[in-house]
């Protein structure tokens, strides 16, 4: 079998994969908006208070940098990186972090090979990558669920405000997941509970979700339907739920399978701050397979 370590060489070459392309970054016109410039509008018109704590904020690039064009995404991976530079998007808004970390925290990546090839990538391609979790979050309704939700079909099917809880028409377990997993298009998708059973209320919590949540929502719902949850936590509960007597189901379908859409529509409603700039969402992708 061949090795897939990746040598110095190769990942230099990786990093200048774009430029080497065909250099498809176009030019900014005059008075072209800075990176900077975009995220104020953001700031002005997101629609509830800008916080100092925060980890929306730029992660890589020069934000005077004028944009192009800008491509939204789950997650600014090498692979969406190079897809977007050969868009002519050079500006990046990302929902999740850049690298590896929660804080985007790099002090101790410096001498790692692959963080070195995404952020040569980054300079040589002269890209701003900025994320926007928080306060698209906080956004009133949640993007992030009110995407899910119309994705699934569910929205009209809500019943609180906060965008959690559902009854939905009757069916199974196993049904659900499976309606779920042909509209979500993934092949991945986990499910804990007897697929026979009957289920109708469901809770909904894309993303990772703390055990906190899930033991308040579970006891409100026949399914509680994450992106992903701590197997040592939430899926011991969900189990022990079960084994309490209790007829009740978890769908765990991926972080980002569950939050991506939102970031369609984040792409739908920047398209209406910054009119004179194209606007695109490039998906992350689902990264799990099943073997056949």
């Amino acid at each position: 079998m061949q090795s897939r370590t990746l040598s110095r060489r190769q990942l230099a070459q990786l990093a200048g994969a774009a430029v080497a392309s065909g250099g498809a970054l176009l030019s900014a016109g005059p008075g072209a908006l800075t990176a900077r410039q975009v995220v104020e509008r953001i700031q002005k018109n997101i629609g509830v208070p800008w916080q100092t704590q925060t980890v929306d904020t730029f992660k890589a690039g020069d934000p005077d940098t004028p944009v192009t064009g800008i491509a939204t995404s789950f997650m600014a991976t090498l692979d969406v990186l190079q897809r977007a530079a050969a868009a002519g998007k050079n500006f990046i808004v990302s929902h999740e972090p850049t690298f590896y970390s929660h804080l985007d925290e790099t002090k101790d990546l410096s001498a790692d090979p692959i963080f070195r090839a995404k952020l040569d990538f980054i300079a040589k391609n002269k890209l701003v990558v900025w994320r926007f979790h928080d306060h698209w979050h906080a956004r009133q309704p949640d993007a992030i669920y009110l995407a899910l939700a119309q994705l699934l079909g569910w929205e009209k099917y809500g019943v609180d405000k906060g965008q959690m809880l559902y009854v939905l028409p009757p069916t199974t377990l196993g049904a659900l997941a499976r309606d779920m997993q042909v509209r979500l298009k993934t092949q991945a998708l986990r499910v804990v509970g007897d697929p026979r059973a009957e289920v109708s209320k469901v809770a909904l919590s894309p993303g990772a979700a703390g055990p906190r949540m899930q033991m308040a929502l579970m006891p409100k719902a026949d399914v509680y339907v994450c992106g992903e949850a701590t197997e040592w936590e939430g899926i011991e509960y969900a189990r022990d739920t079960i084994a309490a007597g209790e007829k009740k189901g978890m769908i765990l379908a991926g972080h980002q399978v569950t939050e991506e859409p939102g970031m369609n529509l984040c792409a739908q409603w920047l398209r209406t701050l910054v009119p004179g700039i194209q606007v695109d969402w490039i998906p992350a992708g689902d990264p799990f397979w099943m073997p056949v």
